[in-house]
């Protein structure tokens, strides 16, 4: 059962979520518990006319030796190579797969800080040549053990978690998720009709202006699962309190019991139960204090909290905020050496959202359109 994963996926991830076309200069990237599930990806580009820059699967154990070994000197290393890279590809397929979640859950964070400041200038150009309809990438998800683990989960039973979650169980995958696009496209239309956005919930008052501001559909093309309607605040326009009801998991690590409190956009005092010592460095990366992205999970076919965004940020009946760099065709101006994701549940009777104080949104359940 489920021995079509591969092939199902592959192209629904070709062509439909990236829509490789021939002659496109594309990207993938997993890890070798994926080499499967890549190498039908590859059959996919190369009947599609694309071209391969560079098929990479991880190695298992590699960075936690890079971070074992490296010099500072090493940890600064902008590559060269991977920028001229991604100032021409077209495409990018990203396998999230894993051998060892916690590879690097005792990696000194000042390290894993420097190095994703070395990789500042890579992740701005991806999201400008993004933005501007350059590039086309998609996560897409390998059922591995070790996910399956921290899910609480058997392998057999993870793998047909993930493959419901994707829709592969449908008679017509890709028309599930073109009408996933037209419910958003209506839920979006009011939204950007509004100025004032408020969210209320368990330990949570938290307000923001979203005037003018883009809302984007994510309905399959840029991850899979996928389920989502997001944007980003003014950043200046936050205030209030939040209590994320998830764990944040940062680098394999958890930080439990999230509280922040915003005034004019920026962090002005927090708390966590566990991992508050890893959230203050977190915090300490520029712009990471921001806002960068708010969201609205719509996948209610995942009902399970995985401990992998990739998945747990869709969830219906659940929000998620970003800190960090946000996505500037949404209006984001806000750019960081990282974007992290942390959810919050909205499925209590308590849980609203309001639109210029309009109840738009209640547990865990739309109102509109």
């Amino acid at each position: 059962m489920f021995s079509d994963y591969n092939e199902k996926l592959a192209k629904l991830v070709v062509h439909y979520a990236v829509g490789v076309q021939k002659g496109d200069k594309v990207v993938v990237m997993g890890s070798i518990d994926s080499v499967d599930l890549t190498l039908s990806i590859y059959t996919e580009i190369i009947k599609a006319g694309g071209h391969l820059l560079v098929m990479n699967n991880e190695i298992p154990n590699s960075n936690e030796i890079f971070f074992k070994y490296a010099s500072e000197e090493q940890l600064k290393y902008e590559n060269p190579i991977a920028l001229q890279m991604m100032k021409t590809l077209d495409k990018v397929i990203s396998i999230y797969s894993a051998t060892n979640r916690k590879s690097l859950a005792n990696v000194d964070p000042q390290k894993l800080t420097l190095t994703r400041n070395a990789n500042k200038e890579l992740q701005k150009i991806m999201m400008e040549r993004t933005a501007k309809g350059e590039v086309n990438w998609n996560l897409c998800p390998y059922p591995s053990p070790a996910f399956a683990q921290e899910a609480n989960m058997g392998t057999f039973e993870y793998k047909e978690f993930v493959y419901k979650a994707l829709a592969l169980d449908k008679d017509d995958t890709v028309g599930y998720w073109k009408n996933v696009e037209k419910q958003h496209d209506e839920i979006i239309a009011i939204l950007e009709k509004g100025k004032k956005y408020r969210v209320v919930g368990e330990d949570t008052d938290i307000s923001m202006n979203i005037e003018g501001r883009k809302w984007m559909n994510s309905c399959g093309h840029r991850n899979l699962p996928d389920g989502e309607v997001h944007s980003s605040p003014h950043e200046d326009s936050v205030n209030g309190t939040i209590r994320f009801t998830y764990p944040g998991i940062f680098s394999g690590k958890e930080i439990e019991n999230i509280w922040l409190k915003f005034k004019d956009g920026k962090i002005i005092d927090y708390d966590a139960t566990k991992g508050k010592d890893l959230l203050e460095k977190v915090l300490e990366s520029e712009n990471a204090d921001r806002i960068g992205e708010i969201a609205v999970g719509t996948n209610y076919g995942i009902t399970k909290f995985t401990k992998n965004m990739l998945f747990d940020e869709k969830m219906g009946g659940t929000i998620h905020f970003a800190l960090g760099s946000g996505y500037p065709q949404t209006g984001s101006k806000n750019v960081s050496n990282i974007h992290w994701d942390i959810l919050k549940d909205m499925k209590s009777s308590e849980s609203v959202i309001y639109l210029d104080d309009r109840e738009i949104y209640r547990a865990g359940k739309w109102l509109i359109p």
